[in-house]
């Protein structure tokens, strides 16, 4: 068939949101010819790999607002109210096209949130809308004073944008409405949906992870080094985002208490942020600047995959996210996750391959997660146990490939009614 898909964010040897598009552009092109309309600043970046690795069934249309608008996405302030003016230039563009290639079928793939429409459900053809997902993922009240004025500000903003989509917005509805298939991002974002809908959403989830996409030295499977064994500090890495919702900062005052409890920790941050000089200062105010160390932004996978090589533990205590793709990169490199039991994160982490955490109070949390560290920090063999797990889950269950698989039978379903 010939297929149009949606995806403002697309990037090849990417993470986050950029990988899930470039992935799920990868599966449908293994069946069908693709057309991606995708941002103008994906370009560069997706033609140096088209010249490498030639893919003569993808085609690009670079779409992006007039240049003075841009001021809108500069610090993710306004990307929301960029990214919904930008489906509406990248549907008239998809039109335009569409006279010319007459599609069989569309695909709406990124932004991957289920509050906000895709105007390509309005094309005379059928409509695949998905992953989405996001509006059941919010972290609760209780843990809001955690997060200062700003990240408060933020979760309030960000409830209001959430309740308007689902419930006020004609053009959600018509989404939702004209999708001849869902695709929910978990199991958890299946909630989001109206019960007279469920039959037509499928939780496949977004994201994926294939052990080609791995450093060859990464493609078996490496134990931790044993860091603790010879009296050294265990090493614990987080990255992303530096924002309010990651609870980088539930993590160094685990850090800090699992110290007082007679822990020795070296904490590795990745990334950049808003809330970085905050998180410099609690680390000052806890005492414990000097094990914390601030990598800046890590300048690609490759980097971060390399940090994971090297450290014992994976932590990242995210109050609201879909299935995060670092999880899956740490457990493909065979690290034991820490994480809470909430959102997307908690249905990649299972008992078996990292230590899932309730999130009922905030000094439950930080004294559960302290324990955690201790916990992995006294028993190299369940590190190693967890992370080998972990890589398992990733092979069995997050390949790339057989969630194309999955897609196609979905395709099929949209299009002729029937697998």
């Amino acid at each position: 068939m010939k297929v149009l898909v949606s995806a403002y964010a697309c990037e090849p040897n990417k993470g986050s949101e950029p990988g899930v598009g470039w992935n799920w552009v990868r599966q449908i092109e293994r069946f069908h010819e693709v057309w991606v309309v995708t941002r103008a600043n994906n370009r560069s970046a997706i033609e140096r790999n088209m010249a490498a690795e030639p893919r003569p069934n993808v085609h690009f249309i670079y779409v992006d607002l007039p240049h003075w608008l841009g001021f809108w996405k500069k610090g993710a302030r306004g990307i929301h109210l960029y990214y919904y003016l930008w489906q509406i230039c990248a549907y008239f563009a998809a039109r335009r096209v569409h006279r010319e290639v007459r599609f069989d079928l569309g695909q709406h793939v990124t932004f991957v949130n289920d509050w906000f429409p895709s105007f390509l459900c309005l094309l005379p053809f059928p409509f695949v809308w998905g992953p989405v997902g996001g509006s059941t993922h919010r972290a609760p009240v209780v843990f809001w004073k955690e997060f200062g004025f700003r990240g408060v500000l933020y979760e309030a903003v960000r409830t209001v944008a959430i309740l308007a989509g689902r419930y006020i917005d004609p053009f959600v509805w018509l989404t939702r409405k004209r999708a001849r298939s869902i695709i929910a991002m978990s199991e958890g974002a299946v909630a989001g949906f109206p019960r007279s809908m469920l039959k037509k959403v499928f939780a496949l989830g977004n994201v994926g992870l294939s052990l080609d996409e791995l450093p060859q030295n990464l493609r078996g499977y490496n134990a931790p080094a044993d860091h603790c064994a010879t009296g050294g500090n265990i090493i614990v890495f987080t990255t992303g985002r530096l924002v309010h919702w990651k609870g980088y900062s539930v993590l160094l005052k685990a850090c800090a208490q699992y110290r007082r409890d007679g822990g020795a920790v070296t904490v590795w941050i990745g990334g950049e942020g808003p809330e970085e000089s905050r998180l410099r200062k609690l680390a000052r105010e806890l005492g414990i600047q000097e094990s914390v160390e601030f990598l800046g932004r890590l300048s690609d996978r490759q980097v971060v995959l390399g940090r994971l090589a090297r450290c014992d533990v994976f932590a990242m205590p995210t109050f609201h996210d879909g299935p995060p793709v670092v999880f899956l990169e740490a457990m493909a490199v065979g690290r034991p996750i820490i994480c809470l039991d909430l959102g997307g994160a908690s249905e990649v982490v299972t008992a078996e391959c990292g230590i899932k955490l309730s999130a009922v109070t905030l000094p439950q949390v930080i004294g559960d997660l302290a324990d955690a560290l201790k916990k992995l920090s006294a028993d190299p063999a369940l590190r190693n146990r967890l992370g080998a797990a972990g890589r398992r889950r990733v092979v069995d269950e997050f390949g790339w490939d057989k969630k194309g698989n999955l897609l196609r039978d979905i395709y099929r379903l949209s299009v002729h009614g029937e697998v």
